[in-house]
């Protein structure tokens, strides 16, 4: 079965060079997978940290966690709170606190101290909890409108003072939509369209920031607010029927800020009829449809001492949101960074197009100067219609009014800048009608490029550009769709499809720190099934979607998994299992005779429409394919989580599976998979049997060479769509047919991620036709798994990357590439380069881990490393041949491997 390849990594490729005299260090010490998080609700919230030493073979022999109150009783050593006492173990994440139960909306301090074969090592960071029930909000209320009224946002706004020096000051806010929260006029943080969304009839979030030093000033603050609808109230109707869910409602806002002062007094400003609310300016905003802004409405100082609220009105109390409140854990969305445009054309009189480097998603900023009632009307696309116009058509019909559409209009009150709060949109180009008072300049359009807040932790470099511009324009369409969910596309859809993160999690959490996020999803998943316990097709949902569909519904089996794989974290499988299992056990029960059926299989192969389409196959092969890989993870699950007796069954399930699939599918004459209703060969129903492990063993470099001749026979072509193009090159690659592999990877024609870039894409696209509905969707974009898995040559041979594998693909095709990860346990990285006759392989592995490096040679004496034969060299042992070439395992450190280039392909 082909390794995934499952792995976060970090900016850049770095190697340490040994030291045998440096002492070990503490780094990335982490709560929930959070830096110093704000509120933790899990009452066994977990510890990690890393370990970095520059002596090779340094591991970590035993940690102590202890938690105070404040950190000086952590340095005397007089933890109040909890003291692990000594435990001998080498892993450094996953530790749950064992103490008494955390208060509400506390801070704590905790240090880590651990003993290394490097020594001795210590550091000390802190968490606070969230507000984990009821009585910990203050009597804080749910506010908002009451009634709709008109569709416009509304303000809010809570006066109070401060008279002692502030010690402590947390805001923390939940909302039913968005609450775009300011204090004396500043934003309170970085957040942009929070909280977080999630079905909520099942759970709310809540986010908390810190207002310490916005509140040392003494005397009179103002909190104000904007609340957005988001999912919760759209109103505009859509084919998914977001406007009809069940929580729909005007948006509402719950908030307390908790402020500690220093002589030890106590204040807390909470919602409730003593707030202020009028009508903004916003007079409509819809994630979809954009947002009109009436300057001539806007309130200036608003949230601000001394303003003139006498024409507002009390803030109603309305009811809460059905779900329970929780602390967001993923990452906040925020804004990345500001792109100027390229060039401005006009492609008709008065309308003006700017374009920007590249495809984003976000929202554009305004800075013009006119008459009061100027109106300007902004559309938003990916791409240009032949009249040099932006295209913003709605081809699905998928919503009743408007499309990525701003309209602000101005007050004429001197220059005004404006842009977007409570709507994102997936766009390139910047369409401007009604500018006043002619041209606009190229700088009074900028652009906003905005996603959840997740670090880029990976790097991947080769000697093949189009390799590189892969990697580049996969990481940055991921970005594009990390909206708090990974959705498929933030123009048009803006969903939480299941297949399309179930295919992208690899990517997502090799490529970025998305492990929160994610888990978060799964939660969504779990929200979002039917009463028989099946997902439906999109996460978070408002009733669409449930049909048959194995291949998608797979995501809540698969990506827990990939979690799992990535971070060694057990507590979303234990969380899951009896979910994971019932579906899994549904599924198997109405497949009959071990065959499964499905509405959607390998989605939009080459020769479908467009706008999207199943691959003209019959589905049963891939809906069989899926089954059989839930049931065989969900074997490994139970296993791992201790029920063997569940595993048993489940792998006497696949066995089942595997049995029928062959019989049905599989010509044993031809060594060639088939369904009833396909068109010719198909590639995904071979990779399917053998990525998954379905393919008879002895027969599989029959069929891996048949796939291989339908390559070379398209000319070295794909002919695959989004759930075969994931395993067609590692498939290749590790069959002995690593030429057809660089020969499609590399392909610059028709359909080809070559084909795109010529096209002059600057991200990847939900269809390999140039006539493609999306620019900026991930799921066709996974060989980015095979640039890290195979090209550069990292995996995890076990969860967590406790053990790693190391072997690059040294193909002729290519004279060097890199590629590195941030794994729990620290950065893994490698390079390889031909320098003349020889090779050259470094090799980082993070305190903690081993790897096994497949050298290509069989010779060993032949290889050296940092100048020193392999039998001979500190912390490399030589092992036994392993397939083409030799396997040593290294411990951790750095490497310097250098052999004969002559074993290159």
């Amino acid at each position: 079965m082909i390794p995934l390849a499952i792995a976060l990594g970090v900016a850049s490729v770095s190697f340490v060079h040994a030291n045998p005299h440096a002492a070990a260090t503490l780094s990335r010490l982490r709560v929930e997978s959070q830096d110093t998080p704000l509120a933790i609700d899990a009452a066994h919230p977990r510890f990690s940290w890393q370990v970095q030493s520059d002596q090779r073979g340094a591991r970590q022999l035993s940690w102590r966690l202890t938690v105070a109150t404040s950190p000086g009783l952590l340095d005397d050593g007089k933890p109040d709170i909890w003291d692990s006492g000594r435990v001998a173990s080498p892993e450094p994440f996953g530790h749950a606190y064992a103490g008494p139960a955390l208060a509400s909306g506390t801070r704590y301090f905790w240090k880590v101290d651990v003993d290394t074969s490097s020594g001795h090592a210590a550091r000390t960071a802190s968490f606070a909890t969230g507000l984990v029930d009821e009585t910990a909000w203050a009597g804080a209320r749910w506010i908002g409108k009451g009634d709709a009224g008109t569709r416009a946002a509304p303000l809010l706004r809570r006066p109070f003072s401060t008279e002692a020096p502030v010690a402590r000051a947390t805001l923390y806010v939940a909302a039913g939509g968005y609450a775009d929260v300011t204090l004396d006029g500043k934003p309170v943080g970085p957040a942009v369209l929070s909280p977080g969304f999630t079905n909520y009839d099942k759970r709310v979030q809540y986010v908390a920031t810190d207002l310490t030093a916005a509140l040392q000033t003494a005397g009179g603050h103002v909190l104000g607010m904007e609340l957005g609808r988001g999912f919760y109230g759209l109103t505009n109707p859509d084919v998914w029927h977001w406007e009809r869910a069940p929580w729909h409602g005007e948006p509402r806002v719950r908030a307390r800020l908790a402020i500690d002062f220093a002589n030890g007094q106590h204040q807390d400003i909470v919602t409730g009829d003593d707030w202020k609310l009028i009508d903004g300016p916003t007079l409509l905003d819809d994630l979809y449809g954009g947002e009109t802004y009436d300057g001539r409405r806007a309130q200036p100082g608003f949230d601000a001492t001394g303003f003139d609220d006498s024409a507002w009105r009390a803030a109603s109390l309305v009811p809460a949101p059905r779900g329970r409140l929780v602390s967001q854990p993923q990452p906040s969305i925020t804004v990345a960074t500001t792109l100027a445009a390229n060039e401005v054309t006009q492609p008709t009189p008065g309308v003006y197009v700017f374009r920007f480097p590249r495809v984003i998603a976000g929202w554009a900023t305004f800075v013009a100067k006119g008459r009061a009632g100027d109106t300007i009307v902004a559309r938003y696309g990916e791409k240009l219609l032949p009249d040099g116009s932006v295209d913003v058509r709605d081809r699905h019909h998928y919503f009743k009014e408007g499309f990525q559409t701003d309209r602000f209009t101005l007050s004429g009150k001197g220059e005004e800048s404006w842009h977007a709060k409570f709507s994102y949109k997936g766009f390139r180009y910047v369409e401007v009608s009604g500018w006043p008072g002619g041209a606009p300049a190229r700088d009074a359009v900028t652009v906003q490029v905005v996603h959840s807040d997740v670090a880029e932790t990976s790097s991947f470099d080769s000697a093949n550009d189009l390799l590189n511009w892969i990697h580049r324009a996969a990481v940055d369409t991921v970005l594009n769709n990390l909206q708090g969910i990974p959705t498929d596309t933030p123009m048009y859809e803006k969903n939480g499809w299941t297949g399309d993160a179930m295919v992208g999690a690899d990517m997502m959490l090799r490529n970025l720190d998305a492990g929160t996020l994610l888990a978060k999803w799964v939660d969504d998943i779990s929200d979002a099934r039917n009463a028989n316990g099946a997902p439906l097709l999109i996460a978070p949902n408002p009733g669409w979607g449930d049909v048959r569909a194995p291949p998608w519904h797979a995501a809540y089996i698969l990506v827990p998994w990939s979690l799992y794989l990535h971070d060694g974290d057990l507590r979303v499988l234990a969380d899951h299992e009896q979910g994971m299992a019932a579906y899994v056990r549904l599924e198997y029960a109405r497949s009959p005779g071990g065959i499964a059926t499905t509405e959607l299989g390998d989605w939009v192969s080459p020769e479908t429409d467009p706008d999207g389409e199943n691959a003209p196959e019959d589905k049963r092969v891939a809906a069989t394919a899926y089954l059989y890989r839930m049931v065989t993870t969900m074997a490994d699950i139970e296993h791992v989580l201790g029920k063997d007796s569940d595993a048993a069954r489940f792998r006497g399930m696949a066995d089942n599976v595997r049995k029928a699939f062959n019989q049905a599918f599989y010509d044993t004459h031809a060594h060639v998979y088939r369904g009833q209703v396909d068109r010719g060969y198909r590639q995904a129903h071979n990779l399917f049997a053998l990525a998954f492990g379905l393919a008879p063993e002895a027969d599989r470099g029959l069929i891996a060479a048949n796939l291989a001749n339908d390559v070379r026979a398209r000319g070295n072509h794909l002919d695959t769509g989004a759930l075969a193009t994931k395993i067609i090159l590692p498939v290749l690659s590790h069959s002995g047919h690593e030429a057809e592999a660089f020969a499609v990877a590399t392909q610059v024609t028709f359909p080809s991620w070559g084909f795109w870039r010529a096209q002059g894409a600057t991200s990847l696209w939900e269809h390999w036709k140039a006539a493609s509905r999306s620019w900026g969707h991930y799921f066709l974009g996974t060989a980015d798994d095979w640039l890290f898995g195979d090209v550069a040559g990292l995996r995890p041979l076990e969860p967590g990357w406790r053990r790693i594998e190391i072997a690059p693909l040294f193909s002729s095709f290519l004279d060097h590439a890199s590629g590195s990860v941030l794994t729990p346990y620290g950065n893994a990285a490698v390079s390889w380069q031909r320098r003349g006759s020889q090779l050259e392989l470094k090799v980082d592995v993070p305190v903690g881990a081993t790897a096994l490096v497949r050298l290509p040679t069989d010779n060993l004496r032949g290889a050296s490393e940092s100048g020193t034969t392999l039998d001979k060299a500190r912390g490399v042992h030589v092992g036994k041949a392993c397939g083409p070439g030799a396997c040593v395992t290294v411990d951790s450190g750095h490497y310097d491997f250098s052999m004969p280039a002559t074993s290159l392909q």
